[in-house]
Formats: C-alpha cells, sequence, structure tokens
C-alpha cells in the first residue's frame, strides 16, 4: 500500500475534525490544529501521489507526513493523558500513531514500491 492512499484521508478526517470542533465549541485551536495539520499531511500525500506517478518516490513527503503524524500523536497524546477523553484527544493520537507506524515502515523499506514498466 503507497502512503499517499493512507495520508490524503488521514489529511481529510483532521480538516473535518476542525471544523466540526470549531462549528461545534467554537474552538479556535481545534481549528488551527486540525485544518492546519490536515493541509500539510493533505500536501504531502498530493506530492507523493504526483510523485509515484512519475514513477519515482518522494523522501521529502514521506519525512513531511512522519513528522507530522509523530508530532500530532506526541501532543494529543498529552492532551488525552491530561484528560483522559477519548474524543478528540485519544482518537486522533491513537490513529496518529498508527500512521506514524506505518510511515517508519515505508521509510524503513525504501519508500513507496514502484510497479515494474509494462512492456
Amino acid at each position: 500500500m503507497h502512503d499517499f492512499c493512507f495520508t490524503i484521508p488521514y489529511g481529510l478526517l483532521l480538516v473535518g475534525g476542525g471544523l466540526f470542533g470549531y462549528l461545534k465549541k467554537g474552538s479556535i485551536a481545534s481549528l488551527g490544529g486540525g485544518v492546519g495539520s490536515g493541509f500539510v499531511l493533505i500536501f504531502a500525500g498530493y506530492l507523493s501521489l504526483n510523485a509515484f506517478g512519475k514513477r519515482k518516490n518522494s523522501y521529502f513527503a514521506l519525512l513531511l507526513e512522519t513528522i507530522a503524524a509523530a508530532i500530532l500523536t506526541w501532543v494529543m497524546g498529552q492532551r488525552y493523558l491530561e484528560t483522559s477523553k477519548v474524543m478528540p484527544a485519544g482518537l486522533v493520537a491513537g490513529i496518529s500513531a498508527l500512521m506514524t507506524a506505518f510511515y517508519l515502515f515505508k521509510l524503513a523499506t525504501g519508500g513507496n514500491h514502484l510497479p515494474t514498466k509494462a512492456e
């Protein structure tokens, strides 16, 4: 599975969660954090998808995805430990931890595996 297959939906989920938090509670932190990190991940997924279309790997995109997911894991994990609230802190920390592990795996295995050219 390629990183952009998960990164773009993950980014969209974060954007949606940030917008929902803002609309429901008026939380500027949710809006900034969710939309900001979501757009960073969508951008990284877009870079990775474009590189894949050119039969290349974008290690910059993969590093950006890994760093963003690791930061979200740390920040939301700390928030969960402080509040014990599963929504949204625990959920985002859990998903981000899984994504961080996935990105680290992709980095360790050389990025997206490119298909052999059909003749």
